[in-house]
Formats: structure tokens, sequence, C-alpha cells
């Protein structure tokens, strides 16, 4: 009797190690520029109904900036248009301020400070980094795209808020030995990349 508790338990054990890898509690996702220079982090972490980022930059052109969560997991150069639109699986309206919105991807604006740096405590509503229709991390994951304007909250399809400037793909964790892969250099050639 003891022997098969003991299998039961580590077999329970290995099971619920597994699921933690795939539906992470907290991840960091790794933020590029478009000249793929690394310019800092987002903690991305589960909440109930919502998902905490806590963001950290530098290099931003002083003042305000759109960022939203775009569809899919891709950040290639040089304009990060592999990410898609934004995440928007209910099919609402762009804007925070719309009636019949927002995106599930739509963020509060940031502002970087007169250096360039910031620091912002975001919450995306709705969304979860465990398996669902509103998952951050199912399939291909999903992208966190700044933009080089702020969002007004009402235009569409995106804000008005201008070109893609820093991306940072989110995935669930890496299996040991896979390691984060920096956007693709903007100035090479790459035939996958989308138009």
């Amino acid at each position: 009797m003891r022997p098969l508790v003991l299998g039961l338990t580590m077999s329970l054990s290995l099971l619920l190690s597994a699921c933690l890898l795939h539906n992470p509690k907290s991840l960091t996702v790794e933020m590029y520029n478009i000249d793929g220079d690394r310019v800092g982090t987002a903690l991305l972490s589960e909440q109930e109904d919502a998902v905490a980022i806590e963001l950290d930059l530098e290099g931003l052109q002083p003042g305000f900036h759109a960022i939203h969560v775009h569809e899919y997991g891709r950040c290639e150069g040089p304009d990060f248009t592999t990410a898609g639109n934004h995440l928007n699986p209910e099919g609402k309206e762009h804007g925070m301020m719309h009636p019949e919105g927002p995106h599930l991807g739509d963020l509060p604006n940031i502002e970087a400070d007169a250096g360039g740096l910031v620091h912002a405590e975001l919450e995306l509503s709705g969304a979860t980094l465990q398996e669902g229709k509103n998952s951050l991390i199912n399939n291909n994951g999903t992208a966190l795209i700044v933009h080089e304007g702020q969002d007004d909250g009402m235009s569409q399809p995106g804000g008005d808020s201008g070109t893609r400037i820093v991306c940072g793909e989110i995935h669930a964790e890496k299996e040991s030995g896979e390691s984060e892969k920096a956007p693709t250099d903007p100035t090479e050639q790459n035939d996958e990349q989308e138009e």
C-alpha cells in the first residue's frame, strides 16, 4: 500500500509541475526597440480576472506613449507588424473611452520622463496567463507593443498612436535550455516577414 501511495504522490507532483510550466503565475517579457536593442522588461503576474504588468523601460522620447497587447507573439523588425492587430477576442471597438470597447489588449497610456525612463504598473482586465480564450500565452503567444505617440482612446482601429517602437514577445516560460530570442535585425532581409 505504501509504494502505491508514494507512486501516486510522485505522479501528482510531476503533473502539477507540468501544469505550472504551461500555466505560469508570472513571467518576464524582454522588451526591444526597432534596432534590436534591449530597452527593458515587463513583469506579467496573474491576478483575479486580470494580468498585472510592471513595466520598466529606458530610451523612449519623453512624453506619453500608447501601449497595447497584440495578437501574435512575433516581434520582427523593422516595424513589428508581425505582432498583428490588438488582442480582441470579443470583436469590440478600440479604445478605453469607446462605448463599444475596449479591445482586450487596450491599456492606458504610459509616460516617459525627461530622461526617457518609464516605470508603470498597469492592469489588463479580463486577461489571463492560464489557458482560455483571453489567454496571453495561447498558441503562439501575444506581444506587448509601445507606440511613438499616445492613444486617443477612441480612433479606430488603434487610437491614432503612431509607429510601433518597442516590442516584447509574451510566451509561456521556455523549457530548460531554450533561450530568449531577440527580434530579427531590421537591416537584414527576412523572407518570412509579413508586409
